[in-house]
């Protein structure tokens, strides 16, 4: 009875994701129905802006939180409707806040697990993360190649501390949501030069640089495997001969 309440608050939360998703909640913010409702959102958040700004930092957290998949649509969202800085600001704070209730749900639900067989995905980190936590915590958080959600339920296997886990979500996952911020950004500005969402889109400067750097942090992993191949044969050769 103790390990099933112990479970309570993460089932909880996987539970509304699942709703949540199957809903269709985040069809309404998607670029085409955004684009359709972009005048009547403005005037909305310029007559109530601090209620705007919390609503949707609470998306965001339950999104984030609930693991709910597509979340990026929010994240472009705020960009849309905020700007960049304090779009970028708005996510940062759900962002982490939903992260932390995800990592302490999983906590509590993992306890001491330490003689129990571990998920294929703590399996493939665990290596890297006791080999060097720090530094390997900040890149699953700068990476958009792995998934939010899981990596946050895999560090919390992993007994993360907090204060990393706090600031490698904070400022690791600042490229990433800063970057689909500006995308968001971005297509805001082209909407309201043509009213909706165009095919000239693929010629504006403001949204193919956030796509790119979308690309270069994809592109992350492979250059770090590569480093570090070139980087082991040195090291052989390096270790003293018998």
């Amino acid at each position: 009875m103790k390990q099933i309440r112990s479970f309570l608050p993460l089932l909880i939360l996987i539970g509304l994701g699942v709703a949540l998703f199957f809903s269709g909640v985040l069809d309404r913010f998607a670029p085409n129905n955004l684009a359709a409702e972009q005048a009547n959102l403005q005037t909305m958040i310029a007559a109530h802006p601090i209620l705007s700004a919390l609503a949707h930092i609470g998306a965001v957290t339950l999104a984030i939180a609930t693991g709910l998949p597509g979340m990026v649509v929010l994240i472009m969202a705020g960009g849309m409707l905020f700007g960049v800085v304090l779009g970028a600001m708005l996510n940062i704070v759900g962002v982490t806040a939903g992260a932390l209730i995800l990592f302490l749900a999983s906590r509590r639900a993992f306890g001491d697990h330490s003689h129990s067989a571990a998920p294929g995905l703590v399996t493939r980190l665990r290596g890297g993360y006791h080999m060097q936590p720090i530094s390997y915590t900040f890149f699953l958080r700068l990476v958009p190649f792995f998934p939010f959600g899981p990596v946050t339920v895999a560090l919390a296997w992993l007994r993360c501390p907090m204060w990393l886990f706090l600031t490698a979500t904070a400022l690791g996952g600042l490229a990433m949501t800063g970057i689909e911020t500006w995308l968001g950004a971005s297509l805001a500005r082209n909407i309201g030069t043509n009213k909706a969402i165009s095919t000239d889109l693929l010629h504006d400067p403001q949204v193919l640089w956030p796509m790119l750097g979308l690309v270069l942090l994809s592109l992350v992993p492979i250059a770090v495997n590569k480093l570090r191949s070139m980087r082991a044969p040195a090291a052989a050769a390096d270790k003293p001969r018998n």
